[in-house]
């Protein structure tokens, strides 16, 4: 009986010993909640102070163990260490997920304004492009005046630039055929027309005199437009570009009761009417 008893009271002493020893649920669970964090790149690159201060909290939990044991003080130190590694790690990620957040609007940024860039270059070429061709137009156009005004009387109006040739050159008399002599300098004119700018269209219009009656008048008028029309299209000029118009007797430029007024009003006029801005 007596040396069971010491050998039970040994075995007794051991365990207590061994439980006083065992560290408690909540400092496990502030080492593992610690080494989570130190090992989360983000809570490292994000928040080290947060981190450096969850490793102070578990050092101070540790130091209660070995000195006071399982204490209810060295739990709620544990627990404060948990809590702060924890916390370190949320706002570690968080950070993280913002910075990502925010590196991705700055490149959807970036990509907008690259896109917008690339756009505006796109908008300045083409406007180039169209300042040039336009200057070129204008340029063809003017070199196409004022070759037309070396065989022709060319005036500027409201409704475009207008040629006259005068009938007497064009035609005989009376009739809508022109004449041998008239197609050298048509010629001429549908060479400048088309060389001109290719935007511009262009009315033929046919007027007579006031001898003869407005009906014979009218027809003469429209199939001598349309003999001018049908020449200039043979020689270059894109037939949608040009109509004809017979005018008649309706818009005399001098007065008909003079052979020089009658000749003056037996006239073809071709209108060169710019391109639409």
């Amino acid at each position: 009986m007596s040396t069971k008893r010491p050998l039970t009271f040994i075995a007794a002493s051991l365990v207590v010993v061994a439980c006083a020893h065992k560290p408690p649920e909540e400092l496990r669970e502030a080492r593992a909640s610690y080494q989570q964090a130190a090992a989360d790149p983000s809570t490292r690159q994000e928040t080290p102070a947060e981190l450096d201060e969850a490793r102070r909290s578990l050092a101070l939990a540790e130091r209660s163990f070995v000195v006071e044991g399982n204490t209810p003080k060295t739990r709620d130190r544990a627990y404060i260490a948990t809590r702060k590694a924890e916390l370190a790690r949320v706002m570690g990620r968080t950070a993280d997920y913002v910075e990502t957040a925010r590196n991705a609007e700055l490149w959807r940024t970036r990509e907008a304004l690259a896109a917008e860039q690339a756009e505006n270059a796109a908008t300045a070429s083409r406007l180039a492009t169209e300042q040039e061709q336009r200057a070129e137009a204008e340029r063809r156009a003017a070199l196409a005046i004022a070759a037309l005004a070396e065989i022709a009387a060319v005036a500027d109006e409201a409704r475009g630039t207008v040629v006259t040739l005068s009938g007497s050159v064009l035609f005989v008399s009376g009739k809508a055929t022109l004449l041998p002599s008239a197609t050298s300098r048509l010629t001429q004119v549908a060479e400048a027309l088309a060389a001109g700018d290719p935007g511009s269209t262009f009315v033929v219009e046919g007027y007579t005199d006031s001898k003869g009656s407005d009906a014979f008048n009218e027809r003469l008028s429209e199939e001598r437009a349309q003999a001018v029309r049908d020449f200039l299209v043979e020689h270059g000029v894109a037939p949608e570009r040009i109509q004809a118009r017979g005018m008649g007797e309706s818009d005399p430029v001098a007065s008909n009761k003079t052979a020089e007024g009658r000749a003056n009003n037996r006239r073809v006029e071709i209108v060169i009417q710019p391109p639409p801005q």
